[in-house]
């Protein structure tokens, strides 16, 4: 099952899209957290309820870059060079006496876009509160009820992502009244309360034969589908990838055998953001072409000098038909993952998920399950069979490469050396900079 977006997706996307702009646009707020666009009245229409479903899709793009940015870079996966702004290769890297500015656009851009998509959904489930459809027939009450639990798996997709750059400066889960915003919560309890999320939302989404009450790009089927029980599948791989966070292994192994999981199954099945060139539609801000100079993204060296040799996930670094150097750093190496600017992202791919349930199984201590997950992986890698010792420590670090490789340049190599307390193992390229554990929290966030 590959992301690749097949006709019927090509014209969702363009009428999807399309919509957003003149339909459904939430205008732009300085403070996240206090909203100042009105609702969608006492009786929104399925039209006016399914502009408000793509314009939320269409906003989890938003900022997305900065997003892959900050943690590609802090977790030495890539580099950003900019001819225009110098502060990819100094405070996101700790040069000499530089840290990491709570008001500058790497923590604000992609914050305030967060949650811009969290009070998109907000206004979705209002619309579907109120909507006096299921009165007159038009959708039922289970349609919905699956309708919210959608919004709330955006949402809780949405604080993730906040807390991975927060990480112990915690993460504002409730932002639902702009006038009585709920705590700044810490890590563990922002982890508790997005599984929370994420599982309120399951209970209206699991086993139900409904629909969702629009149609949805976040499907991992192709077309994608409506099924309220579809969707549930996409919400536990979220959850188990919440739940490994939260080093729960036992809810993480339950919610990746209620996912999409498959261990035969293709490693790019999965949810993705889609990309088109319709006119209100948006391009992959992370794709630059190769061999560009100024504005680029280089693969870190030392992903291709780590790498086993024979792998085939090395063509996500392509070799430049010159180095490119900036602020006393070079690489040889492009990031090759996406080959147009209309690639899709993933948000959640199979691939992840047996590494998930590997990690999941060497904690346990399943080992011959970890094994044969790990060994899916590997194989498809065209590097063989793990040969290594099956204690615990031994898979996870096996774990943690595979996931380095299968998973490089998607957000996860930061996240996972820090929830290993391995930050300190990351290369460090000049004498004196530093590997931030997290972000500040914006300057312009109240406490």
């Amino acid at each position: 099952m590959r992301p690749n977006i097949n006709r019927y997706q090509t014209v969702l996307l363009i009428l999807f899209y399309a919509l957003v702009l003149n339909a459904c646009k939430v205008d732009p707020i300085e403070d996240p957290n206090n909203p100042n666009g009105n609702t969608i009245g006492e009786n929104a229409t399925i039209g006016e309820i399914q502009n408000l479903a793509t314009g939320t899709e269409s906003a989890m793009r938003d900022n997305l870059n900065n997003y892959y940015d900050d943690v590609g870079v802090i977790g030495r996966e890539i580099y950003r060079f900019s001819a225009s702004d110098p502060r990819f290769t100094t405070e996101l890297l700790g040069k000499g006496n530089a840290v990491l500015d709570s008001n500058t656009f790497y923590i604000t851009n992609p914050y305030g876009a967060r949650y811009r998509t969290i009070r998109n959904a907000n206004i979705l489930i209002d619309a579907l509160t109120n909507t006096k459809a299921v009165a007159n027939g038009t959708i039922t009450e289970e349609q919905r009820k699956a309708g919210i639990a959608y919004a709330k798996t955006i949402q809780a997709h949405e604080l993730l992502s906040v807390l991975n750059l927060l990480y112990n400066n915690g993460v504002r889960v409730d932002v639902k009244d702009p006038d009585k915003l709920g705590p700044i919560l810490n890590r563990q309890q922002g982890l508790d309360a997005i599984l929370n999320l994420l599982n309120e939302a399951n209970a209206d989404l699991k086993d139900k034969s409904a629909d969702l009450p629009f149609n949805t790009l976040l499907s991992f089927l192709d077309p994608p589908s409506r099924k309220a029980s579809d969707f549930s599948k996409f919400n536990r791989a979220l959850a188990a990838r919440v739940a490994v966070y939260k080093e729960d292994w036992a809810t993480a192994n339950t919610a990746l055998n209620e996912s999409f999981l498959s261990l035969t199954g293709d490693l790019k099945m999965g949810v993705y953001y889609r990309y088109s060139v319709a006119g209100n539609d948006q391009l992959n801000t992370v794709f630059f072409p190769l061999n560009s100079s100024g504005e680029v993204r280089l693969a870190h060296p030392s992903y291709v000098t780590d790498a086993t040799t024979g792998d085939l996930r090395l063509s996500k670094a392509s070799k430049r038909t010159a180095p490119e150097s900036l602020d006393g750093l070079t690489s040889n190496y492009d990031l090759n993952i996406y080959k147009t600017n209309v690639d899709p992202i993933p948000i959640i791919r199979n691939e992840e998920l047996i590494l998930l349930i590997a990690e999941v199984k060497a904690q346990l201590g399943t080992t011959t399950e970890a094994v044969a997950a790990i060994n899916r992986i590997r194989n498809a890698a065209g590097i063989g069979n793990y040969t290594g010792a099956t204690d615990k420590q031994s898979l996870i670090t096996e774990i943690l490469k595979q996931r380095r490789y299968s998973l490089f340049g998607e957000g996860h190599r930061w996240i996972d050396m820090r929830r290993y307390n391995l930050l300190s193992q990351l290369p460090i390229d000049r004498t004196g900079d530093d590997v931030w554990v997290q972000f500040p929290i914006p300057a312009n966030e109240p406490r």
